[in-house]
């Protein structure tokens, strides 16, 4: 399969990009399904949009922050303007978005504006807040790989097998496909390769690599199904701790093992070796999950 996404849907005066839509639908979604675990609780809806500013704010600026400490800090640490701002300084001025999201920043994000909801807010105990919270990540992180998988970003390593996907926007920069094509604009030289015979040279170029971005996608459906069903269908919730340690153990598990597949994502893995970074910081959350599930104190019962 070739894969060559347009970068969004083009309204003419704005470009709604994939990536940012998928943040919106998990945004929604997340919304929608705390709502209803509010109306369980008997909870008032007015905590709920609390919760949900919150809990973005903390998503969007955990995950910068993650990416900026965790996986690139040798070239933030002398553009220290770029960490919050969406603009390049050098070689020139422009404008790039936020290009760079670490789901680990984000989960420690959450975890820590939860804290102060959790006391100031809701006057419930940071784990009931956390145990309920995990079912709309789960899901959220779903779209987010959908995400990635528009972007091309966050591919795996080359392989032979028939889940193989050439991701054109992964192996050429824009630059790159405009010099090679003698298109000036770099989606239609995009679309060049990906179509036109006269570059089956190139095409041919682009290896097939695993889609990692859908297998993470594919896994979190299983583990919010799995959260899902415990929360509404047990007395899980009633397990302090014990949701949040379920999802903590799958979640992260899915991260470690998809890992192996991924191209390096940077960070420390070359200091430490064995493990990638996206691993050594998974490690942690599934210890703390465990023990998270073998604290709970009340037995479930289905």
């Amino acid at each position: 399969m070739v894969w060559n996404p347009s970068e969004g849907i083009d309204l003419g005066f704005f470009m709604v990009r994939y990536y940012s839509l998928m943040f919106v639908v998990a945004f929604g979604l997340g919304w929608y399904i705390m709502k209803k675990i509010f109306d369980r609780e008997n909870e008032p809806v007015e905590k709920l949009d609390s919760l949900f500013i919150w809990t973005v704010l903390a998503t969007l600026l955990g995950a910068r922050l993650g990416h900026v400490f965790f996986y690139d800090w040798e070239y933030f640490r002398n553009h220290l303007a770029e960490i919050l701002l969406p603009f390049r300084f050098s070689p020139k001025f422009e404008f790039t978005g936020f290009q760079g999201l670490a789901s680990h920043g984000a989960a420690i994000g959450i975890i820590l504006a939860m804290y102060f909801f959790s006391k100031n807010i809701m006057k419930k105990p940071l784990l009931w807040v956390l145990d309920r919270i995990v079912i709309p990540v789960a899901s959220g992180a779903v779209f987010v790989r959908i995400g990635n998988f528009f972007n091309s970003e966050i591919v795996g390593h080359e392989t032979t097998s028939s889940f193989g996907i050439k991701f054109i926007r992964d192996y050429f920069s824009s630059r790159e496909a405009v010099n090679a094509t003698k298109i000036a604009n770099p989606n239609e030289a995009y679309n060049a390769i990906a179509t036109n015979p006269q570059f089956a040279n190139l095409l041919a170029q682009v290896p097939a690599k695993h889609p990692t971005q859908l297998y993470e996608s594919i896994s979190y459906i299983f583990v919010f199904a799995v959260l899902y069903f415990m929360y509404w269908k047990t007395n899980a919730r009633e397990k302090q701790g014990y949701l949040l340690g379920i999802f903590l153990v799958m979640l992260w598990s899915v991260r470690f093992v998809v890992e192996f597949m991924k191209e390096s994502q940077g960070g420390f893995e070359s200091d430490l070796g064995l493990f990638s970074t996206g691993q050594w910081l998974s490690i942690p959350f599934i210890i703390i999950g465990f023990l998270l599930i073998f604290k709970s104190k009340k037995n479930i019962q289905v």
